[in-house]
């Protein structure tokens, strides 16, 4: 999923008014810092050293190259000295790379006996990188700021989380989602302006047909459907009535078939994202169950009922969270449990749960489905582990896209859910969950969202201000009254922001 071409730039400013050795002793503590950056753990992206920049015309140069360059996906800045921030004015305003500024020092402490103005005018960032804050604060450029020293967990941590985010945007700059079929009718919250997406976020959406999708299912040969089936015999735990001989084995055998075709609809278009709809199915023998699962288990977006911006924000967000522990899934807020002394929500779907947040061996099975007019489609049932996991939804409010973000514990389900053929996973919401939900329907948040247990809110922190949209967190600090007031102020914001003083 991830290229190794990928990379992000290092990028040291410093001026002339120090001296040859100063210039030489900044670029050698610069190269230090970028090859044990590249080294650290935490940090999943390749780091290249670029040459320190001390003149207007090297830092535009520069960011012309970072443009244009195709594998450089950010820039990661530093300033070693004081860099005159008028020479990055127009550097800046060209930039369309994701920028990190990472304010730091070659030394860790204070040298306390050795201590000269030699050593001053070479380590003086505590000033340097406040000059080039105040020229991106001026010229309202979003941007992450890491403070610490480079070689910090802490430091490399958050460096590693935006580089993750980087990647995820990246990767939605090439995107292609296939809508088949059209959004479920009289829906409201997914639909949506796809030009303004396209050009906020990268990502374009283009509309298809089920039939598309039959004329890929009979291409598929007798090898590729046995070697399907024996994968889910082998992967999956298969109720007896889908094992070889058993009364609904042609409801398996037609699931694989819709697997393979759709799969290779989307290989040869190029699509990592798509949606689907019960109501536009044509002669799709069943709403594709398993087959959505383990496409977004391979790493596709999806979005049920045409929603084409959760399937793009959970292509980007599985992108970000490749290597990291926990799944990443399609999600749904199904229904409550209102107790006495806790209430919780059940996240399920019809059937597209993605089986990254499996916990153990799924079963394999068939139900029939009450919509869609359909025969009864084969899906994975399974619940999903406990622990710390994000909801996230992107809306279209109209004049912004806004991204809702809930803080949420799982739990184990609190009993058996035998007679529910779904996938699911039970949740506590941060505060809890009348707060939580007041402040989710306040904010307009969907019923879709992207769920994550490999993820946080810093990720969706940072890929807000890297598109620049909304961004609005329910946590455990969470309180209506202020909630409230931050709509508020987010829409007077939102106002000046696109149409000027």
């Amino acid at each position: 999923m991830i290229s190794s071409e990928k990379e992000i730039w290092f990028v040291t400013g410093s001026q002339h008014l120090y001296g040859p050795e100063t210039l030489k002793q900044v670029a050698d503590n610069a190269k230090t810092i970028a090859s044990e950056l590249n080294a650290s753990s935490s940090i999943n992206i390749k780091i290249v050293y670029k040459d320190i920049v001390t003149t207007a015309e090297q830092i535009t140069s520069l960011c012309i190259q970072a443009n244009s360059a195709q594998n450089c996906i950010g820039i990661l800045s530093w300033m070693h000295t004081f860099s005159p921030a008028k020479m990055w004015i127009q550097g800046l305003n060209i930039l369309k790379k994701p920028l990190c500024h990472l304010h730091t020092q070659f030394n860790a402490e204070i040298p306390w006996n050795d201590i000269d103005m030699d050593f001053m005018n070479l380590n003086q960032s505590a000033h340097g990188d406040r000059e080039f804050g105040f020229m991106m604060s001026r010229l309202r450029k979003k941007r992450k700021v890491v403070v610490g020293h480079w070689r910090s967990q802490h430091v490399q941590s958050q460096i590693g989380i935006w580089s993750r985010v980087v990647l995820g945007w990246d990767e939605l700059q090439h995107l292609k989602v296939a809508r088949i079929g059209d959004n479920m009718r009289q829906v409201a919250v997914t639909e949506g302006d796809k030009v303004e997406a396209q050009i906020r976020f990268g990502f374009e959406v283009n509309g298809y047909d089920s039939s598309d999708i039959i004329e890929h299912i009979k291409g598929v040969s007798d090898n590729e459907l046995k070697e399907l089936l024996e994968e889910y015999e082998s992967s999956y735990n298969l109720t007896q009535a889908l094992k070889l001989g058993g009364d609904q084995r042609q409801s398996l055998v037609d699931a694989a078939k819709i697997e393979l075709g759709l799969r290779s609809f989307l290989d040869q278009g190029g699509f990592k994202a798509f949606t689907d709809t019960f109501e536009n199915l044509g002669k799709l023998q069943q709403l594709p169950g398993i087959a959505v699962q383990r496409l977004m288990a391979d790493g596709y977006g999806f979005g049920g009922e045409g929603d084409w911006k959760t399937a793009a924000m959970l292509r980007s967000m599985k992108v970000m969270a490749t290597g990291l522990e926990g799944g990443t899934s399609f999600m749904e807020d199904y229904t409550y449990h209102f107790g006495e002394q806790k209430s919780y929500v059940l996240g399920s779907h019809m059937l597209e749960i993605c089986p990254s947040i499996a916990q153990g061996k799924p079963s394999c099975e068939v139900h029939p489905l009450g919509i869609g007019g359909k025969e009864d489609p084969v899906r994975l049932v399974f619940n999903s582990p406990a622990g710390p996991a994000i909801n996230a939804s992107l809306v279209d409010m109209g004049n912004r896209f806004r991204l809702v973000v809930n803080e949420v514990e799982a739990i184990k389900p609190l009993a058996d859910l035998p007679n529910l053929p779904v996938a699911r996973v039970l949740w506590d919401c941060k505060p809890n969950l009348e707060t939580a939900t007041t402040a989710w329907i306040l904010a307009g948040g969907a019923h879709h969202t992207v769920y994550s247990q490999a993820l946080h809110t810093e990720y969706m922190e940072d890929f807000a201000d890297i598109a620049g949209i909304e961004l609005l967190v329910i946590d455990q600090d969470t309180r209506i009254r202020s909630f409230k007031d931050t709509l508020n102020a987010n829409e007077a914001y939102y106002h000046i922001f696109q149409h000027g003083m």
